[in-house]
């Protein structure tokens, strides 16, 4: 529009793609770049001139460039920028500076004082150059790479405060009052020592008339107000957990942004960044003898954000799913005892414990969260603690949960300090301000922090879970930072009882360690019992010894039926597939089920602690309800079912009833509440050390006798009894258990 409207001559490239010319000098490659940027278009669209012109009129002297289209254009010129992307970029960009002022003010062509305008209107425009390039790993850069263009995944893990580089330094001699404007090299800057380094050292300009010019060493002061500056960030990238090889630490970089691209990221964000490889020389090693060695930073020229903490969650997991891949989805998510499948394909190699598996499953998949009008938030992450003996396979379940679910962080409770679980504060080494590095529950945002030896954590260190549990976000004041992190996560955490085995005799009160305040945060609690059953072990062990001969195919569930299993990435897959796209909702009659529910629940729990006499240790609160609530949704979510219906809730209140509840109950045995049965065994303490004086000993039958036969106690309480008292070595067994012998006090 912008030639034909003006009075001249106006003429169209008549043959579409010019000749591939191989640019050879700067001014050639500039005029290609220039032609790409006003000719390149698709199906009868100048893309980039309409992008172009478009960013202009929203002041953003921006414009992002897809790598394949310059190769569709000029093969020579996209490879030359993928070789020596530093010397293409700034002519790349004086080309579409030049593009903006012909798009902007078409008639400035004639005199010298409106191009200079022009010139002054759009100073400089930013390129971002994205690429289809193979992903790199950090430890595939190579002193080959170098001064290249590559594109490497990661998470940020800190971003530095904004600083303002110089692009324009304007200096004034201080004894002679000339001046004098230079651009400062582009590169780290900041990073790469003080600002004195590269002004000149001497002062170059003519000697006045008649005298003579005395001008001392270093005499340039820079005028900060004549000078021009642009936005300028360092974050440090290191490589994603699941990309480090087994015992290596994993690799950080830096990476140096600027203009557009500062203030895009968050710490704990994944990014994939496309840049040039190069180098700086670092304060460190300014002092050190090698003259040579020079530290290696990515210069950014694109970022593409693939997290959910950058706005849109639609995708969060940077997966694209095919139109094939959606309806294999679908079609499995239909499919008859895809419930029973999924959970059997959890953890394949652990035997039985149907019921856990099936509480993983909800685990992974997650409830859907919701935000009220007055912006409060209600968490749809299902937290799951497994509490049990141990050999239960406890941590084998953990390890398959980070293999499955998409992000995943596993740790142990004896080696995370709850700095490393939050947050810790570091010092910037060159602007010595402080900032925040994110710890695992920053970095597994909306994915699984499973924690191991739960139990062996120090109990200040499990206070910082607390607020990740329920509220999602870690609350930082230290060192003059005061902020909100978000961890939206879920925790899958492994524990022993405190004597190492759960004891029967006690209450689970006594034998989980853990405060009422963080067991109320978990939405599933199973107490994993190693029980003797002979038919059991013979499966456990055939199952054992399958796995270690290699004879998979002979996997088989309960009842001898082979399963049919779903393979780790698929299932991996599927999950970030049910989470982008399915958040359930409760129907009227689910919501009815579940509210009655409730009240019969907290009826029971009650009648639980009047019978034994104490508050239940594992509370029923309205957390409860809600977690039911949670792990319906995820059920119906498993199906990507748009509603929770009835059989949803059936099966979430019956595994809750199977894991909490039971935890709850757990303990009481005969018929008899555990505080009866205390009551029992206490008159029946007093009664042996009343008949058997220290040293004299009766026969197991005749205790039997009286107590049960004539007393009425019942067998399991004297035998309980038996059992506590020869642990405290009151009482020895011998001839076989057959005669009972008082050897203590």
């Amino acid at each position: 529009m912008s030639g034909f409207d003006a009075n001249r001559v106006y003429t169209v490239a008549v043959h579409d793609a010019p000749e591939a010319v191989a640019p050879d000098s700067p001014s050639e490659t500039e005029r290609l770049l220039f032609d790409f940027l006003m000719q390149y278009r698709i199906a009868g669209e100048f893309v980039y001139r309409d992008k172009l012109r478009a960013n202009l009129l929203l002041k953003q002297h921006q414009l992002e460039v897809d790598l394949r289209h310059i190769g569709l254009f000029n093969e020579e010129l996209a490879h030359s920028i993928q070789e020596r992307p530093g010397e293409i970029l700034p002519l790349f960009e004086q080309g579409a500076a030049r593009a903006a002022r012909s798009i902007l003010f078409p008639l400035a062509g004639g005199s010298d004082a409106s191009t200079q305008a022009a010139a002054e209107a759009i100073p400089s425009i930013q390129i971002l150059i994205k690429s289809g390039l193979n992903l790199q790993q950090f430890r595939d850069l190579s002193a080959n790479t170098m001064n290249k263009l590559v594109r490497i995944p990661g998470i940020v893990i800190s971003a530095s405060v904004m600083s303002s580089r110089a692009t324009r330094l304007h200096l004034q001699c201080r004894a002679c009052r000339s001046t004098k404007v230079i651009t400062p090299p582009a590169g780290l800057g900041g990073v790469g020592g003080g600002s004195d380094r590269g002004l000149p050292r001497v002062c170059d300009a003519p000697e006045p008339e008649g005298q003579k010019k005395d001008c001392p060493m270093d005499p340039y002061l820079i005028v900060h107000s004549k000078s021009s500056f642009t936005d300028h960030q360092t974050l440090k990238l290191q490589e994603a957990p699941d990309m480090v090889p087994v015992g290596e630490l994993p690799r950080h970089m830096l990476l140096s942004v600027d203009r557009f691209l500062t203030g895009q990221v968050v710490p704990g964000s994944r990014v994939i960044a496309t840049g040039i490889y190069a180098t700086f020389q670092s304060q460190k090693n300014k002092s050190a003898s090698a003259a040579a060695l020079r530290t290696p930073y990515l210069r950014v020229l694109h970022l593409e954000v693939s997290s959910p903490s950058a706005g849109g969650a639609s995708n969060p997991f940077g997966l694209q799913f095919t139109p094939e891949e959606e309806e294999e989805f679908g079609e499995m998510a239909r499919s008859d005892g895809f419930y029973e499948r999924f959970a059997k394909s959890v953890g394949p190699s652990i035997y039985g414990s149907l019921d856990i598996k099936k509480a993983i499953t909800c685990l992974l998949f997650g409830g859907s969260k919701k935000i009220l009008p007055d912006g409060m938030r209600l968490r749809g992450d299902i937290n799951v603690l497994l509490l049990g003996d141990p050999g239960t396979a406890k941590s084998q379940l953990l390890k398959f949960v980070e293999k499955v679910a998409p992000i995943a962080v596993y740790t142990s409770g004896k080696g995370s300090s709850a700095a490393g679980l939050t947050a810790a504060v570091q010092r910037d080494s060159v602007s010595r301000e402080f900032y925040l590095e994110g710890g695992a529950m920053v970095l597994a945002d909306t994915g699984v922090v499973c924690i191991d030896e739960f139990d062996k954590m120090r109990d200040e260190d499990r206070v910082a879970i607390h607020e990740a549990m329920e509220q999602q976000t870690i609350s930082i004041a230290k060192a003059g930072i005061t902020t909100v992190l978000n961890s939206r996560t879920s925790v899958l955490a492994a524990a022993n009882p405190v004597f190492g085995r759960y004891d029967e005799g006690r209450s689970p009160g006594e034998n989980i360690d853990f405060q009422t305040t963080i067991l109320s945060r978990f939405d599933m609690i199973f107490i994993v019992k190693d029980e003797h059953n002979e038919t059991r072990d013979r499966m456990i062990a055939k199952h054992v010894m399958n796995i270690h001969m290699n004879r998979p195919n002979q996997m088989t569930d309960e009842n001898g039926e082979a399963m049919g299993e779903i393979g780790l990435d698929k299932m991996k897959r599927f999950i970030a597939y049910c989470k982008a796209k399915c958040a359930p909702r409760l129907s009227a009659e689910a919501q009815e089920k579940l509210g009655s529910h409730f009240v019969s629940l907290r009826k029971e729990v009650q009648r639980v602690e009047q019978d034994n006499d104490e508050r239940s240790s594992i509370p029923i609160t309205v957390r409860q309800l809600e977690a039911i609530i949670r792990i319906s949704e995820s059920l119906a979510k498993l199906t990507l079912s748009p509603v929770v219906k009835n059989h949803h809730v059936d099966e979430a209140i019956r595994l809750f009833k199977f894991s909490t509840m039971d935890a709850v109950t757990a303990g009481s045995a005969d018929g008899l509440s555990r505080g009866a049965l205390n009551e029992e065994m206490t008159r029946i303490e007093k009664e042996i050390r009343r008949r058997l004086p220290i040293g004299w000993s009766t026969s197991y039958q005749s205790l039997v006798k009286e107590f049960v036969t004539q007393q009425q106690y019942s067998s399991h309480a004297l035998e309980r009894t038996l059992f506590v008292l020869e642990k405290r070595d009151v009482i020895k067994f011998t001839a076989q258990k057959k005669v009972v012998q008082r050897v203590g006090v």
